[in-house]
């Protein structure tokens, strides 16, 4: 099943979430996305769909030029052996392809199955930009309408500042 950003859309308009919608062409890393960003007023973020040893599956959104150091955030979270999910699992528990990975995919995600955790400083912008399922588009909301969207489907987002965690 390929992810559809219209079930995105549709769930903005039932919840009185307001958005702005980019479409451009295909972007899967932060410096491919650099292009496409500067046209686009918002804080920019990136993804990183985590797992450890004990299957405890996350997702951290978080700014796009955050520096992370993968074993500094096991510290702070209390978890051992961060690795990165592979595709198969990604599409698994969250719905989606690498590159189009977004806190929006918690639409699909059970929340017994990820936790998700939201950097501090994206948090307190005005706006962000964040991808609708597909990373050929991009759609701006508020922080707050994004933990309304998250929360209507059962999850409980963690906000976490990363101050500590940089290399």
């Amino acid at each position: 099943m390929r992810p559809n950003p219209d079930v995105i859309f549709k769930s903005f308009d039932d919840l009185n979430i307001p958005y702005t919608r980019y479409d451009h062409e295909a972007v899967f890393t932060v410096a491919e996305s650099q292009k496409v960003d500067k046209n686009i007023a918002a804080h920019h973020t990136r993804n990183m769909f985590l797992r450890t040893k004990k299957k405890q599956n996350f997702l951290l959104t978080l700014s796009h030029d955050t520096p992370v150091d993968l074993k500094k955030l096991e510290i702070l979270l209390g978890v051992k052996n961060f690795s990165f999910g592979s595709p198969d699992r990604l599409m698994e528990i969250l719905g989606v392809y690498p590159g189009s990975v977004t806190p929006l995919s918690s639409i699909n995600a059970m929340p017994k199955d990820i936790t998700i955790l939201l950097e501090q400083k994206m948090m307190d912008s005005q706006l962000i930009a964040v991808h609708p399922l597909v990373n050929t588009m991009t759609v701006t909301l508020t922080p707050s309408d994004l933990l309304k969207f998250m929360t209507h489907y059962g999850h409980s987002p963690i906000t976490i500042d990363l101050s500590a965690v940089a290399p």
